[in-house]
């Protein structure tokens, strides 16, 4: 049995003013996120959207070929499902679940409810799909701009400041997929971070050793974006 989660885990749902948060906390329903489980498809329309709690979401670009690459993730910082009240109702990615945990979810009905009161959820939705174009924008020149062990360093910085611990449950074929590129190169930029003593890999399981290691080691690209989710949304969970 799935032990009860405090919707609040998630900043986005906790920067809620009194009056919202009593409106929304009936309408929430907490989920499992299953490793792989997809929450929408290129083109489907939504009928909620996603609150991670300790879980984390790739949002993925598919090609024709059945290839992918991950162009933005989602844990407790925020919301999947921005397509629904943007105007949009469905979007070209995929939405999958990346990191297994819990999260809350609202019905669309609700949801567009909510956005179009102009009220505070509003501006907190505005600001909070800034921030995530701005790590789409930074991931696409990411990619193309700096080596595999810079991206890599990126990944796993932007996971951990979406999970509450400081491991993180992946295999090498899956961060590949992610990232878009050959599970042989993401052996070998991980065995190099290893062997620095920036991680431990081991079975699917990736701790984190030293983080300010792996700050330096990255390219700009993960300051860039974590400065502008500091800049837009509340940094802490309100208690």
């Amino acid at each position: 049995m799935t032990l009860a989660a405090d919707p609040r885990q998630n900043r986005l749902l906790a920067a809620l003013p009194q009056a919202e948060w009593v409106r929304w906390l009936p309408l929430l329903e907490q989920v499992d996120m299953p490793l792989g489980k997809v929450l929408y498809e290129p083109g489907n329309r939504l009928t909620h959207v996603y609150f991670p709690t300790d879980s984390i979401v790739s949002l993925l670009y598919v090609m024709e070929d059945g290839g992918s690459a991950e162009i933005a993730m989602v844990g407790l910082e925020g919301i999947v499902g921005i397509s629904l009240f943007m105007g949009g109702e469905s979007t070209p990615s995929r939405a999958v679940v990346q990191s297994a945990g819990q999260a809350f979810r609202l019905k669309a009905s609700a949801m567009l409810q909510e956005f179009n009161r102009a009220g505070p959820v509003l501006h907190l939705l505005l600001r909070y799909t800034q921030a995530l174009i701005t790590q789409m924008s930074q991931t696409a020149v990411c990619n193309r701009h700096h080596a595999l062990d810079q991206q890599l360093c990126r990944w796993l910085l932007l996971s951990l400041d979406r999970l509450p611990a400081d491991e993180i449950f992946m295999t090498q074929e899956l961060i590949a997929n992610m990232l878009g590129v050959r599970r042989e190169g993401v052996t070998e930029a991980a065995g190099r971070l290893q062997k620095a003593g920036l991680i431990r890999y081991q079975r699917g399981r990736i701790t984190v050793l030293d983080r300010p290691g792996l700050e330096h080691r990255t390219c700009e690209c993960y300051a860039v974006v974590k400065t502008e989710y500091d800049r837009l949304l509340p940094a802490a969970v309100a208690t």
